[in-house]
């Protein structure tokens, strides 16, 4: 007998095998000012109009630098903050920090510069949800606005977050795509029947010349007592409520605005200190003792060091070049920051040692310390 002549249960042809779960390319219209958006549910990028007037950054503008005094770290700060160190390390001793002779504590000039590029971030995309008698925004209301018209309230600024809007007049009924509109789909499991074949002795009624115990012989002919083994995914219904539209048979199709604000930030430490790892730096803070802030800031010139005028010309082309076509810039602020460095020098039993105190937090970095606890 050809397993594919008799079948398990009524199979109902007016029940549809399940559809995509996304809807097909061209089953939605395009929406004008949203273009490309054929059924995908990715977020498709909106890129900004060129802005009523073209910023520019202030010219000729040399960059007033304060005088800045580098920061000293006392033989007690220096100690205390060891010691904290050193409670950090269970296997180190306590000892060394407080007995330890220092020889020379010697500050040092570092500066940190960074760059903060605020900026917003438009996508759209198709969404849906099964339709009960919700209102319907439609054309019938008047016009989507383009995507950079629809109005949202700022965040703080500087302050990363995403808000999603519904787009006015975007929304429309439709069939349900994964069910045709029948609310219902054929249960993939047992292909609408109900019941499945016993996979043992595949629907024969017998394994090995006996009666297979697993079906109790009826294989997967209608007898009665029970047919062959109900379904467990449908339950033996042979079809499952559409996992799209949840039996409601219509979607509310509508585009979904993403408005992202995001602020991007580069930091730049010239790497003068063979001895100290930089990434240290990025856990503490310094001191900005300079501020600039525009909605495009100017590299900095006439600054002492010329590495971090060098660095701020690189750093906000890249940001304009990455930021200026695809997204909306906000505001940029670029500051200098003096980073507390210190290289404590200091003997203990005869030996020498030194320790990096930095940040303002005071944190420690010592690559070799005396000694570790002994475990007895």
């Amino acid at each position: 007998m050809d397993d594919k002549d008799e079948d398990l249960g009524a199979f109902d042809p007016n029940i549809p095998e399940e559809g995509p779960s996304a809807p097909p390319p061209g089953w939605l219209d395009d929406v004008h000012g949203y273009q490309g958006h054929k059924g995908g549910e990715d977020d498709n990028p909106l890129y900004p109009p060129p802005p009523a007037y073209n910023p520019q950054p202030e010219l000729n503008r040399n960059t007033l630098v304060p005088n800045v005094r580098v920061p000293t770290v006392s033989e007690d700060v220096a100690r205390d903050a060891l010691l904290k160190f050193v409670e950090s390390k269970w296997r180190y001793s306590s000892k060394p920090a407080r007995n330890l002779t220092f020889k020379e504590l010697k500050p040092i000039t570092v500066y940190r510069y960074r760059l903060e590029t605020y900026t917003e971030t438009r996508t759209s995309a198709w969404q849906f949800e099964p339709y009960n008698g919700q209102v319907v925004d439609g054309p019938q209301y008047g016009v989507s606005p383009p995507p950079w018209d629809i109005p949202v309230s700022l965040p703080q600024r500087y302050t990363d977050m995403v808000e999603k809007v519904r787009v006015p007049h975007s929304s429309f009924v439709k069939l349900c795509h994964k069910c045709n509109g029948c609310g219902r789909t054929r249960c993939n499991n047992c292909h609408g029947r109900g019941q499945k074949r016993c996979t043992f002795c595949h629907g024969h009624g017998r394994s090995r010349n006996k009666r297979c115990t697993s079906c109790h012989g009826r294989g997967r002919k209608r007898i009665s007592p029970p047919p062959s083994p109900r379904c467990t995914s449908c339950h033996g219904h042979g079809y499952k409520t559409c996992s799209v539209c949840h039996g409601s048979q219509n979607l509310l199709h509508f585009i979904q605005l993403t408005v992202t604000w995001k602020n991007d930030v580069a930091d730049f430490i010239p790497d003068r200190q063979p001895d100290f790892p930089d990434k240290k730096f990025e856990k503490v803070t310094g001191d900005p003792f300079f501020i600039d802030e525009s909605v495009l800031v100017y590299p900095i010139q006439g600054f002492p060091d010329h590495e971090i005028c060098d660095v701020s010309t690189k750093m906000i082309n890249e940001h304009l070049n990455r930021f200026g076509s695809t997204s909306r810039i906000l505001q940029q602020r670029q500051t200098i920051e003096l980073v507390p460095l210190t290289h404590a020098y200091y003997t203990y039993n005869g030996k020498d040692y030194s320790f990096f105190v930095y940040g303002m937090e005071n944190k420690v970095f010592a690559a070799k310390y005396p000694s570790a606890c002994t475990i007895l």
